[in-house]
């Protein structure tokens, strides 16, 4: 039989109804005159025979599974050169599609969903839209805001670039095989923000660190930035970080940056929040 068997070990859970697939694909708004479409781990192509309907745009596949890539050459053959046999998580983005705008659409593997949004920062001046599946507790905390306990580092990293929408929940059983939790599309567009009003690097591990130690105060946080007693008076280091908002945050960066000692901010936090 022409198929491919869902793998456990890359987060395969295929999906197995049509109707969730245009719709997915539907969701697609092709913003400031991006014509390049890539989806990420098409499988069985339930997602690509959509989105090779739609002539607006070149639709390019990456898949790391050496079955899908075959079965895909068998049964695409519109896609003739545009399957890339990669992993998505290794790819320079600007060099695949010579720093063209690029919209990004899949169902997600769970088991890496996280890493390819942070990849999507790395890229974020080309990458303009994400409409991506996902696990419905991780979609919820990239689309929260602060105040909530599962606001956390991609909630203010992703929300800093782009407007996220939680667009709809899919039930486990239209996927094979059937995943043990909900899941949930979500579509991030790019705001105006291209760059942030700060030193960048820095405001990634401020926010970083901040959320290392979410249960203290930020006055604690901060103090692997050398940044004494004296200089933490401000009423917002009472506050944790997920209580902050994204220009809570660049002001932080810029206070930090003002005020640490020299060289202290060359680390890497332990994160004690639970898994992004």
């Amino acid at each position: 039989m022409d198929h491919v068997s869902p793998k456990k070990h890359l987060g395969q859970h295929f999906l197995a109804e049509p109707d969730i697939a245009r719709r997915i694909v539907e969701a697609l708004r092709l913003p400031d005159g991006v014509t390049q479409v890539l989806e990420i781990g098409p499988g069985m192509g339930v997602l690509t025979g959509d989105l090779l309907q739609h002539p607006e745009y070149t639709t390019t596949v990456i898949e790391i599974d050496r079955e899908s890539v075959a079965y895909l050459e068998r049964n695409f053959p519109d896609l003739h050169g545009r399957i890339l046999s990669a992993d998505f998580l290794k790819q320079d983005l600007g060099q695949l599609f010579n720093n063209e705008p690029l919209s990004i659409i899949g169902n997600f593997p769970y088991n890496i969903s996280t890493q390819i949004f942070f990849k999507v920062l790395d890229h974020r001046q080309q990458v303009r839209e994400v409409v991506g599946m996902l696990q419905k507790e991780v979609a919820e905390r990239m689309a929260e805001g602060p105040g909530s306990k599962v606001y956390g580092i991609l909630s203010v990293l992703l929300q800093a670039y782009y407007t996220v929408e939680l667009l709809f929940l899919v039930p486990p059983h239209v996927f094979i095989p059937p995943p043990k939790v909900q899941s949930a599309v979500l579509r991030l567009r790019r705001n105006d923000t291209e760059k942030l009003d700060c030193d960048e690097k820095l405001f990634f591990k401020v926010v970083k660190q901040a959320f290392a130690t979410r249960r203290k105060t930020l006055r604690n946080a901060v103090k692997p930035f050398g940044m004494s007693a004296e200089v933490t008076t401000d009423p917002i280091f009472n506050k944790r970080a997920e209580q902050l908002g994204v220009a809570d945050f660049v002001w932080l960066t810029n206070y930090v940056e003002k005020h640490r000692a020299g060289g202290t901010a060359d680390f890497e936090p332990v994160v004690d929040e639970p898994q992004e």
